[in-house]
């Protein structure tokens, strides 16, 4: 980070519609008991929220939605208005449309205008990325204070008449693995003695040579019709790949700071599934620290995963104390995180 240290204000979540459990996934789309069985056992995700209606397809609520009611929130919790916000920066996989941008929309209805705003297209890595933007312009006193979002809506993308029974593995996953979800926070500097300090950010592309692990298609109309699947996911690469690009995250962190692994109080690990977020917790070997995870509740929610870590850590984070935060994306292979302390 620069000279001029960076605090977490606040943060807001927004989710869409009420909780939908395994079982009324299956009873939507006709699957069987040992179909739920399998998402129970490999998967482990008790509920998700979705911005569609199973039964009928029709969409609830949008990313700009979700972002608009998370942004309000981290605002209102920081005592900020939108004429104090100098620059915005939104992460998503999903946006609404390819123009006007996502981030423009819901600074529109903020009522935040004359600043310059960021849209960074990525997966989960994409959260820490608006931290990492946000921050380098803060830091360096360009601006006070910054308002980052991130959010996916993936069930846009699901077929609610298709036969699942049907589909390959790599397709049918992203029916129970994910949910949808926005997140915001605000940052600033200046006196905030009472809120985190942001220590450090990491953001690093880490595919070279490597296939995609997830890709998500956008078509037009010289395209949509193909023949591939909108969503689709090398899961075994995903297992092999992330565990250790989430370790090799937590150190690169922890050596930059000159931090020790015992003085960690808290760590945000990545949140693919519960199943997967257990292994890479046990493989990261934080000896006293509280795993702070949502994946259970929310599903994979994409770039709104790390807000809700963070909206259940800020309230529990002891002072002082440090935390850790790790996110990897996996279609190009994007490991990040961040590291927080209150003192």
């Amino acid at each position: 980070m620069g000279d001029i240290p960076v605090r977490l204000l606040s943060v807001g979540t927004a989710l869409p519609g009420p909780p939908v459990d395994t079982a009324a996934l299956a009873t939507a789309f006709g699957m069987n008991q040992v179909w739920r069985q399998w998402v129970d056992t490999f998967i482990g995700t008790r509920t998700r929220h979705l911005a569609v209606d199973l039964s009928t397809g029709e969409r609830r609520e949008s990313l700009a939605d979700l972002g608009e009611r998370a942004a309000a929130q981290a605002l209102a919790r920081a005592g900020v208005s939108a004429e104090d916000v100098d620059v915005v920066v939104f992460g998503t996989a999903t946006p609404d449309t390819l123009m006007p941008a996502t981030v423009n929309v819901v600074a529109d209805r903020l009522r935040i205008d004359g600043v310059p705003t960021f849209q960074l297209q990525s997966g989960c890595s994409g959260a820490v990325q608006t931290f990492d933007v946000a921050a380098s312009l803060l830091s360096i006193g360009r601006y006070r204070t910054a308002l980052v979002i991130g959010g996916d809506v993936i069930a846009k993308h699901y077929d609610v008449k298709a036969d699942l029974t049907a589909l390959p593995p790599d397709e049918l996953v992203n029916y129970v693995l994910f949910g949808d979800g926005a997140g915001a926070a605000v940052l600033a500097v200046g006196d905030h003695p009472e809120a985190p300090v942001l220590r450090s950010v990491l953001t690093r592309l880490s595919g070279l040579g490597r296939a995609p692990g997830q890709t998500l298609r956008w078509y037009g109309l010289a395209d949509r019709d193909g023949g591939e699947a909108p969503a689709s996911e090398d899961y075994k690469a995903i297992e092999e790949h992330v565990p250790v690009l989430a370790e090799e995250t937590a150190d690169e962190l922890l050596d930059d700071l000159g931090w020790d692994r015992s003085e960690v109080g808290y760590l945000l690990p990545p949140q693919l599934s519960v199943a997967m977020t257990a292994k890479i917790t046990e493989r990261l070997a934080f000896p006293a620290a509280e795993e702070v995870s949502c994946v259970a509740d929310t599903g994979n929610n994409g770039n709104a995963l790390l807000f809700f870590q963070l909206d259940r850590l800020l309230p529990a984070m002891a002072r002082p104390s440090r935390a850790i935060a790790v996110a990897i994306e996996s279609s190009k292979w994007i490991r990040s995180g961040l590291a927080l302390e209150r003192v």
